[in-house]
């Protein structure tokens, strides 16, 4: 007897479930754009390392075109699309706006994405490469520019629109964290 190649999975996206047969070697990146007509999230690279793929998998971001659909049931999945809340922006794709945190826009989906995770990130304390003090009881260190700069590295902009991107999760920082963090550090 074979084994099987597929199977029938559902996907939770955005809030929605998404019963789905799927080949086992689906990436989450392909069953998002070609079987669920979520095409917010972009195919750059297909090699993990461009970051145009990233969404967020139980709220941690993941690099769609790297996770196999079959290893995402289960799991709550938010795109571009939906992290808006009706006619009102998420403080990140605002700020995106805001501040012409994007050129082309291909790359900006996932820019924001990851810059929503970085936020959540930082504000729970977690340390990047740069951060001076890793201690755990040393607490959230300040979101200075070269501390999102280092936490967003995974994300490559095409057109060059960092100086932007920057900016924009800086500004998202403060507003999602009810104050300033970080926009004196990138003024």
């Amino acid at each position: 007897m074979t084994p099987s190649t597929s199977s029938a999975i559902t996907l939770h996206i955005n809030g929605e479930k998404y019963p789905l047969p799927v080949d086992h070697r689906t990436t989450l990146l392909d069953a998002l754009r070609e079987r669920l007509d979520l095409t917010g999230t972009k195919k750059g690279c297909d090699q993990g390392q461009c970051g145009a793929c990233t969404v967020l998998v139980d709220g941690r971001r993941a690099l769609a075109c790297l996770q196999l659909a079959v290893a995402a049931e289960g799991r709550e999945i938010t795109t571009i699309e939906g992290l808006a809340d009706g006619d009102r922006l998420h403080p990140v794709q605002q700020a995106f706006l805001d501040l012409d945190g994007y050129q082309c826009g291909y790359c900006t989906p996932g820019q924001i994405c990851s810059a929503i995770a970085v936020i959540e990130e930082h504000a729970a304390g977690w340390p990047s490469a740069v951060t001076a003090d890793v201690r755990p009881d040393a607490g959230a260190p300040e979101l200075t520019a070269e501390e999102i700069r280092e936490r967003m590295s995974g994300n490559l902009c095409r057109c060059g629109a960092y100086v932007s991107i920057v900016e924009a999760v800086a500004r998202a920082a403060g507003a999602t964290q009810g104050g300033t963090a970080g926009t004196e550090a990138v003024a």
